[in-house]
């Protein structure tokens, strides 16, 4: 099995479009970046664990899942750092690859030598991007495989019809 830990604000700060959002919505940022990792799990199989630091959010620490993405808020003093270095530790065995994605260099020299591959953010970004690009393939494939109704149908009462069929 394959772990991606994410550094969720280095990544924010990494990413352009991430960068942006977060001037004007932290909270939006962190979201769009829980989607990505999400849409990233679901191709990939990777078991993604997203890490904020409880600098941002204040209170006690939170796990929480979203997206099937499981989301760890920090406690108070603990950095993402720490707690990426302890899972590295925790999840790491024989059957399991621990991949951590930021773009600290001295996080990254703390995990390669705990065992875990690094991930820049910007390796992380062009992986993403392919990610993307091929989920975008497959879903252009299915819709032109989609099967052609035999009853000619107008766009209008074809759209009720599969209202109809997503509210069962």
């Amino acid at each position: 099995m394959d772990i991606l830990l994410v550094d969720g604000y280095n990544i924010i700060g990494a990413w352009p479009e991430l960068r942006e959002l977060k001037n004007t919505d932290l909270e939006a940022a962190r979201d769009r970046l829980i989607e990505k990792m999400a849409e990233y799990q679901g191709y990939s199989g990777y078991r993604v664990i997203v890490v904020f630091d409880a600098h941002f959010v204040k209170g006690t620490e939170r796990k929480i899942k979203n997206y099937n993405v499981e989301v760890i808020f920090t406690r108070t003093n603990e950095t993402a750092d720490e707690r990426i270095e302890k899972l590295a530790i925790d999840l790491s065995d024989i059957r399991t690859q621990i991949h951590v994605a930021t773009s600290d260099f001295t996080e990254q020299r703390v995990i390669f030598g705990q065992g875990a591959l690094r991930k820049s953010a910007r390796e992380l970004l062009i992986e993403m991007n392919h990610v993307d690009n091929q989920i975008g393939k497959k879903v252009k494939k299915t819709q032109e495989n989609k099967p052609v109704s035999k009853i000619p149908l107008s766009a209008e009462v074809a759209e009720i019809f599969e209202k109809w069929r997503r509210e069962k």
